[in-house]
């Protein structure tokens, strides 16, 4: 799933090509993507762009006055074309859910290469009008989140950190790959009660959740919109590498299975040598 770095660096890049710019035709090519009726997808042709920002994982286009916001899910993603196809897309069951074509004929695609479609897409006044980004907690790379209000979050959590980090209430724009990364960076077992952080451990916590990020930004920021998504992995110690060596310590990455997901984590840095059990209810290092 593309989550803060990728999104954001996402949003640069389309801001770099589509801001000014006039939109000629928007074709729906997913029905169940469009979650909004009001104002009508169409009420975005020929209005011009005015710039492109991120919500969390969310991607919202600006045309001055109504919004295009799109939620690309676990496996959405955007697809520039120099020369957009001029016919209309045929609604079916292949990847492509969106098609934007701009006033010069290129534009760009929203895909889905998945068979449970999730991608979102709403028209809307105001990107707080859809509930999900109305509620989103502070975003760790905009100043809203210091290491006390970070604790203050956390203090009232009844769950454990690898769930904490990815609840978007709580944090915007961390997801599954990027607590991983963040709980090795910052020695913590996943499965730590959020709400027992010692000093030590929230102030290493939130250093890797900064650190982490920012660096993320910083690497897919030399990348072009293309490669985004696909480079994501080649900056992970731990997130997808179940089997392989950790890079700080050298530990085999170990994995726990969830029934539609994982998470990956190293047992020398995070669990006092300790496997976790590889089931759902595991609590091994509390």
């Amino acid at each position: 799933m593309p989550e803060l770095p990728e999104v954001e660096v996402l949003c640069r890049r389309l801001a770099e090509r589509l801001s000014g710019r006039r939109i000629e035709a928007v074709q729906l090519a997913s029905l169940s993507a469009l979650k909004t009726y009001d104002p009508p997808l169409a009420s975005l042709e020929g209005r011009s762009v005015a710039g492109v920002e991120r919500r969390g994982k969310w991607v919202c286009v600006d045309t001055g006055g109504e919004w295009l916001v799109v939620h690309l899910a676990k496996s959405g993603w955007v697809r520039w074309r120099d020369r957009m196809a001029p016919a209309a897309p045929r609604p079916g069951r292949g990847p492509l859910a969106l098609r934007v074509r701009m006033e010069g004929g290129d534009g760009f695609e929203l895909t889905e290469m998945a068979t449970e479609k999730r991608l979102a897409l709403h028209v809307v006044s105001s990107p707080e009008e859809v509930d999900q980004i109305a509620t989103l907690g502070p975003d760790p790379l905009a100043g809203e989140l210091p290491r006390e209000r970070l604790g203050e979050f956390l203090a009232g959590e009844k769950g454990d950190l690898k769930h904490a980090l990815s609840r978007q209430s709580l944090i915007a724009g961390v997801g599954n790959a990027y607590s991983d990364e963040v709980l090795h960076a910052a020695r913590l077992s996943p499965f730590k009660p959020a709400a027992k952080l010692s000093p030590d451990e929230l102030a290493r916590l939130h250093e890797a959740l900064t650190g982490v990020l920012a660096d993320a930004v910083a690497r897919a920021a030399e990348l072009d919109l293309d490669q985004l998504k696909d480079d994501k992995r080649a900056g992970m110690a731990v997130h997808g590498r179940t089997g392989e060596a950790c890079p700080v310590c050298g530990d085999t990455v170990r994995q726990v299975a969830y029934a539609t997901r994982s998470l990956q984590y190293c047992p020398t840095c995070q669990t006092g040598g300790k496997p976790l059990a590889d089931r759902r209810l595991s609590r091994l290092l509390k």
